[in-house]
Order: structure tokens, then C-alpha cells, then sequence
């Protein structure tokens, strides 16, 4: 018998005998309940993207968010999710049960809920560290808290290997689950994409985004993972979402915050002294922003200039004016109480902080109006026309590149009446002057006639027109402008001087400013100047 059975094998036809070993018919496993592993490709694939988004923003305030910081951290979310993948791939070889999978689902969950928590020891570092400007401080925070977020977002790639694992059946349906598999999951990035950048950061903050990425995490994963004592993890997490976030930037001495919000673009906060004096930080609080003196429109800083400068030119006192990055309305309210005729059009792209100058710093005129708006897309939509338009558009310590370009300097003197003037505030590291210098090369290539003012080691203004500036017509025009602003025009008629030279043109198309601040803080912290 024994020899017929194996005759009738060797003799058997080819074909048949592969219809019988085919792989495509060999069964795998037996699949586990697939709603589930689509529910957790669905999580995972939103709490990834959401996750990156949120990192991005968490860094924000303390980094800026320029093209850089974007870069790290879409590097470091590339990195750890293919980090991710080859390890999921192996652990599913060694172990695919769903078990084990949401295991590693619970452990990321709570690793993500503990990243606003644990980081922001690292990122109040990194607020000294950048406010010393001591590089080391600062390029060992950050790398610090991509670290922190790396680590769970590498634990969420190790899922879609084990998930594509645990859901074939048959190799011949390979294709059709893995396919499945990746649209639920990207369905997931995207769904998460949005409602971060949407809903969740604008409505509950980035602390709490975190929180509820990791919660939905762990509610997918802890119902199965065989034990009910891990549906105290989501539990546990969402408690968490009842705790107060931290206030982001170093303390002021003798100051107290008597507001703060996190907006759609930033953090924001208005100090108090005893004395009643106000200042508005953003983001990691090193720069003041705006400035409210109950007892006074003069600031005593670099806004007091822009209420003189344009004298400088051939209009005399502008009739109609553009700020272009308004804050709180530091200078807005000053020209509304000194020059009460002046048309003033205030541009703020965040709405929050327009409402905090009218409440927090008097910010109101006989003739102001304000908009909401980016400002290069609302001066290109603008037909009006202007004796002087001043630009102060900073995120610390970036000012936006497109905003310092020849083409945006063209739009502007497009606006301008002739012999009007354009004022740009250029904050830059103690000692550095290469953003000055990129800025009145790029003036140069637009407007004939370009000076400075230099108001401090960290600010200067610098000037530009299609016709003559001379500070001697400042100082003529003392006689003419209100007596609280006679020593003011006289020390800033006195030091307007020539632009600086040897900077490069920035171009739409080629506009490294947030390079050229990096390196400005490198060289500063270096030691070389």
C-alpha cells in the first residue's frame, strides 16, 4: 500500500500536483476580527500625522517655525516611522496576534500623552538657552524634544507591518489586503492632518491635541488586549486632559501675566507691572511685541520712531498710513493720539492679537481701521495709495521671507504716493548686521534712495523712498509737531545715516532668511561677530 501511494505522488500530472502546493491556496492564520486591525490602521494612520503636526507647533514657540524646524521634524517623523516598519516586520514574524499588537498600540499612547508634559522641562531650557543665545542650550533642547516625539511616533510605524500581518489570510489576497490596509491608514493621516491643524489645536490647544491623539490610541487598543485593568489607560489619559497646560516663556521680573491665549498662529500673553505697564509677548517670550504705557503714547523704544520718520521724506506728516503687522497697536494708538487726521489701515494676520490691543492696550483712533489679513496678499489686493507704509511682521527671530523680497518691494512702492516712504523694522542679534544688510541690498534694487536708523544694538529701521531723506527735515519739522515729540525727532534727525552696503538681493524665489538667522545666533554664541 505504502508503494502504491507513493507511485501514484510520483506519477501524478505536473499541474495538478502545483494546484496542490500553490502558495496562494496555503492559508496564513486564521484572521482575527479585521474591523479591529482597520479601526487601529485608522487610529495609528491619524495619530502619526497629528502627532507631527502638533510636534511641529509644540517647537513653535520656542524655535520658530521656519522651514527649518519644519524640516527636523519631518526628518525625525521619517525617520522614526521607518524605524517603525522594520521593526514591526519583525516582531510580527516573531508574534502576530492582535494581542501583541495593541500592546505596542498602549505603549505609544502613553508615551504620546506624556510628550507635552515631560518636554516642557526641555523647552523652558530651551527659552534660557535661546534667550543666552548659547547654542549648545539650544540645539540640545530641540533635538531633545524630537527625540521625545520620535520615540512614540516609531512605536505607531511598528503597526502597519504587524496589522498587514495579522490581517492576510491567504497569500494570494496579499495585494488586496495590504492596499486596503494603506488607503484606511492614510485615510486616518489625513482625517488627523485636518483635525489637528483645524479643530483641535485652535479649539483646545497643543497640550491637549497630544492628549486626545493618545487617548483615541489607547480606547482602540486596551478593549483587547486581554486584561481589564489596561481600560485604566484610557482612563488615566483622559483625566489628563483636565490639567491645566503650562504658561510658555521665562518669567519677567516684577511682572505678572494678567492674560494669555493660544491663538490659531501663537502663544500670547500680556504682562503687568506695578507700575501699569504692559507688554504682549509671543511664543517664547524673549521679544515684546507691544507696549502700553498708561501715562504716555511714547514707548521710549523703536515704535516712538515711526511717528517721525517719515518727515524725513517730501510729504511731511502722512495722510494715510499702512502698518503691516500691528500687534497690539503700539504704534497705531500713538498716531491716533499725536496725529488724530492720519488715516491709519492697521494689518494684523492674528485677529487674537488686534482684539488684545483694543482691550489690554488702548488701541482705538479717530481714524483707524483694522484688518485681518497676511500682508503681502492684502496689499496686492489693495487699490489704496499711501504717504508711508512701516512693515514689522516678526515671528521671533524670523521675520517672514516673503516679506523681504524685491518683489514684495515692488508691490509696496506700487502703494506708495511719491515721496512716500517705506519703514521696515529689522530686529537682528547683538552685533550682526548681515539681515540689515540683505534687506537695504534688496531696497536698493527697488527704491533709489535707502538710510538707516539705528535705534539699539538690536534694532534698526531702515528707509526707503523714490525721492530725497535728510534728517534735517525732521528737525525742521519740529516746530510744527506736538511738543512731546521734539526730543524724539531731534535725537532721531540726528543719527539717520546711509543704509549699510554688500548685502545680497532676496528674491521670491530665493530668500534664505531663516539661514541667515540661524547663522547671525551661531556666529553670536561662537564668540565671532
Amino acid at each position: 500500500m505504502t508503494d502504491r501511494i507513493a507511485i501514484s505522488a510520483r506519477t501524478t500530472p505536473e499541474p495538478q500536483a502545483a494546484a496542490r502546493t500553490d502558495p496562494a491556496d496555503v492559508p496564513v492564520a486564521l484572521p482575527p476580527r479585521i474591523a479591529v486591525i482597520r479601526a487601529i490602521a485608522f487610529v495609528v494612520g491619524a495619530a502619526s500625522l497629528g502627532a507631527e503636526i502638533s510636534a511641529a507647533r509644540l517647537l513653535a514657540p520656542y524655535f520658530g517655525a521656519s522651514t527649518i524646524i519644519w524640516a527636523n521634524t519631518i526628518a525625525t517623523v521619517l525617520v522614526a516611522l521607518s524605524a517603525g516598519y522594520a521593526i514591526g516586520g519583525r516582531l510580527a514574524d516573531r508574534r502576530a496576534d492582535v494581542r501583541g499588537l495593541c500592546q505596542i498600540v498602549l505603549i505609544a499612547a502613553v508615551l504620546l500623552a506624556l510628550v507635552p508634559f515631560v518636554a516642557d522641562p526641555f523647552l523652558r531650557l530651551s527659552v534660557k538657552a535661546l534667550g543666552a543665545l548659547s547654542v549648545g542650550g539650544f540645539l540640545g533642547s530641540l533635538a531633545a524634544v524630537l527625540v521625545l516625539v520620535a520615540v512614540p511616533v516609531m512605536l505607531l510605524g511598528t503597526v502597519a507591518p504587524y496589522a498587514n500581518r495579522l490581517a492576510l489570510s491567504r497569500v494570494a489576497d496579499t495585494g488586496t489586503v495590504t492596499g486596503r490596509l494603506y488607503a484606511i491608514s492614510t485615510a486616518g493621516s489625513l482625517v488627523g492632518t485636518f483635525a489637528s491643524a483645524l479643530l483641535l489645536i485652535p479649539l483646545i490647544g497643543t497640550h491637549r491635541t497630544f492628549l486626545v491623539f493618545a487617548l483615541a490610541l489607547a480606547a482602540v487598543a486596551a478593549p483587547w488586549v486581554e486584561s481589564k485593568r489596561f481600560l485604566l489607560v484610557p482612563v488615566a489619559i483622559g483625566a489628563l486632559l483636565a490639567v491645566q497646560p503650562a504658561a510658555i516663556g521665562a518669567g519677567v521680573a516684577g511682572a505678572r501675566v494678567i492674560f494669555s491665549v493660544e491663538t490659531p498662529y501663537q502663544y500670547a500673553r500680556v504682562l503687568q507691572f506695578s507700575s501699569g505697564e504692559r507688554w504682549l509677548e509671543l511664543n517664547e517670550g524673549v521679544a515684546v511685541h507691544s507696549i502700553y504705557r498708561p501715562w504716555s503714547y511714547l514707548t521710549g523704544g523703536y515704535w516712538d520712531d515711526f511717528l517721525v520718520l517719515p518727515l524725513a521724506g517730501q510729504l511731511g506728516v502722512p495722510r494715510r498710513i499702512a502698518i503691516l503687522g500691528d500687534a497690539a497697536g503700539t504704534v497705531a494708538r500713538a498716531y491716533g493720539h499725536y496725529f488724530p487726521s492720519t488715516r491709519v489701515d492697521a494689518v494684523e494676520l492674528d485677529g487674537e492679537l488686534t482684539a488684545i490691543g483694543r482691550h489690554y492696550f488702548d488701541l482705538r483712533g479717530r481714524d483707524l481701521h483694522t484688518y485681518t489679513a497676511d500682508a503681502r496678499p492684502w496689499l496686492a489686493a489693495s487699490r489704496a495709495r499711501y504717504d508711508a507704509i512701516f512693515l514689522d511682521a516678526y515671528r521671533q527671530p524670523y521675520i517672514p521671507f516673503y516679506l523681504v523680497t524685491r518683489e514684495f518691494f515692488a508691490l509696496i512702492r506700487a502703494h506708495l504716493r511719491s515721496g512716500g516712504t517705506l519703514i521696515i523694522n529689522v530686529g537682528h542679534i547683538p552685533g550682526s548686521d548681515s539681515l540689515e544688510r540683505v534687506v537695504s541690498a534688496t531696497l536698493r534694487a527697488v527704491f533709489p534712495v535707502v538710510v538707516r536708523d539705528v535705534v539699539s544694538g538690536t534694532n534698526s529701521l531702515v528707509i526707503a523712498t523714490t525721492q530725497g531723506l535728510s534728517g534735517a527735515r525732521i528737525l525742521a519739522a519740529r516746530t510744527v509737531l506736538p511738543a512731546r515729540l521734539d526730543s524724539l525727532a531731534a535725537a532721531v534727525g540726528e543719527r539717520l545715516g546711509p543704509a549699510l552696503h554688500d548685502g545680497a538681493v532676496y528674491t521670491d524665489d530665493r530668500a534664505p532668511v531663516e539661514w541667515l538667522t540661524d547663522l547671525s545666533i551661531l556666529r553670536y554664541a561662537t564668540g565671532q561677530r
